[in-house]
């Protein structure tokens, strides 16, 4: 395994440094520039339209299950035919409640994740209640809950195969799950989307990689990352072994990178006072002001990019942070990344111990949202409706992020 991790954490480095490198302005030769040109707004708007027919996506369901069929057939649908599911048994855990805000002191409590909360704070929280859903339509799509005891599960992915690599591979993820009675259009539509778009990008006709990518779309990880940590415990010791031997075939390549993607659209600032119709601040029973997020996006919204300082393969991981980092600075069209050490709470926890891995969101999981920056977070206001073009352009300038470092890393040629 030393061995292993030394090779992955060499060639890692070498990719990171040639795609933090080219830093120069995109010229005609650029390979890169024609692909995140195939990035557009309304092509993404409209997979994460197509993501909110299946209502909140709850894992266990059946409109998780026609979610997944769906988005298997999407992914067909743009050339990457080598769709696969990953099958895992699931045991309905005992159901959480709200999280409850704690009162602001000095210097802030601890962060999950690591760090500390500053600033002013809303209230977090899971909603249970179906009737919180004022539309009926949807209130009656995410009637049916999941089912109590242990039943199977699946997760899809698919695999964009390398040309001369295709035993290494970069894992470009997000999750399709969602809850709180709501669309889950940002959480996490977005991230689902953005993953869809890059897999159809990177599998049209005339583009080619010297290294594999596989795009996946983990369920329950509203549940505790279930999925991921399936597909860890399931395929880990699988890596890199030709089978059958001699056929040039990697049924699971070395894994050289990970990079998860969640809610990806609202980033609008510090929660400020809530105020009435005549202007003034709301206060709560105990008479303290109440805090709620900005209307709008803020002009200075960002990406960002997070890896855990405590990880096994931390140093791997901020490679691959920076690297991400580089791309946003050349090929994002309205909006820069911020890279932090303080990833938690994603689908690539399971996998930071084993792989250099990152997570790109709208906020930091653990100070941001964890403070109440985003009050749609598992809510029923979650709704593709909810959310403006400047939203949806954060996510769109992810995905031009994280595609352009993936080309990079993986050597990607051609134009669609």
């Amino acid at each position: 395994m030393a061995s292993k991790n030394a090779l992955v954490a060499a060639t890692l480095a070498a990719a990171c440094l040639t795609a933090s490198a080219q830093l120069q302005p995109v010229d005609a030769a650029d390979p890169v520039a024609p692909l995140v040109n195939q990035l557009d707004l309304d092509k993404y708007k409209a997979t994460i339209k197509g993501l909110t027919q299946f209502g909140d996506r709850r894992q266990g369901t059946a409109r998780n299950r026609a979610a997944l069929d769906w988005i298997e057939a999407q992914l067909k649908s743009y050339g990457c035919m080598n769709t696969e599911r990953l099958r895992y048994d699931f045991t309905e855990p005992v159901k959480r409640g709200p999280v409850q805000l704690q009162p602001v002191r000095a210097g802030g409590p601890a962060a999950q994740g690591g760090g500390t909360l500053f600033g002013k704070r809303a209230p977090i929280g899971v909603n249970t209640d179906p009737m919180a859903q004022p539309d009926e339509k949807l209130r009656s799509l995410n009637t049916e809950q999941t089912p109590p005891g242990t039943s199977p599960r699946e997760s899809v992915y698919c695999t964009k195969v390398g040309t001369t690599r295709p035993d290494e591979m970069f894992i470009v993820s997000a999750h399709m799950d969602g809850i709180g009675f709501g669309e889950a259009a940002n959480d996490d539509g977005s991230g689902t989307a953005l993953v869809m778009e890059l897999a159809r990008v990177f599998n049209a006709p005339g583009v080619a990689t010297e290294r594999s990518i596989r795009f996946i779309l983990w369920n329950n990880e509203e549940t505790g990352l279930n999925g991921a940590y399936a597909y860890v415990a399931q395929r880990k010791d699988l890596q890199g072994i030709e089978s059958p031997k001699g056929s040039g075939r990697y049924p699971e390549p070395t894994w050289l990178g990970m990079i998860q993607h969640d809610m990806l659209l609202f980033d609008h600032g510090m929660p400020v006072p809530k105020l009435d119709a005549a202007g003034k601040p709301v206060l709560d029973a105990r008479g303290q002001p109440v805090y709620t997020a900005p209307k709008d996006q803020r002009a200075e919204a960002d990406v960002n990019i997070e890896f855990q300082v405590n990880a096994k393969q931390a140093d791997g991981a901020a490679k691959l942070a920076w690297a991400l980092r580089a791309a946003n600075e050349k090929y994002a069209t309205d909006y820069p990344a911020a890279v932090g050490n303080r990833m938690t709470n994603t689908d690539s926890t399971p996998f930071m111990d084993w792989v250099p891995a990152v997570s790109l969101r709208e906020n930091e999981r653990g100070m941001q949202i964890g403070a109440g920056w985003n009050p749609h977070w598992h809510q029923p206001t979650d709704l593709y409706s909810t959310y403006s073009d400047k939203d949806f352009l954060l996510g769109l300038n992810a995905a031009q992020t994280t595609l352009a470092a993936v080309a990079q890393l993986t050597g990607a040629k051609g134009k669609p």
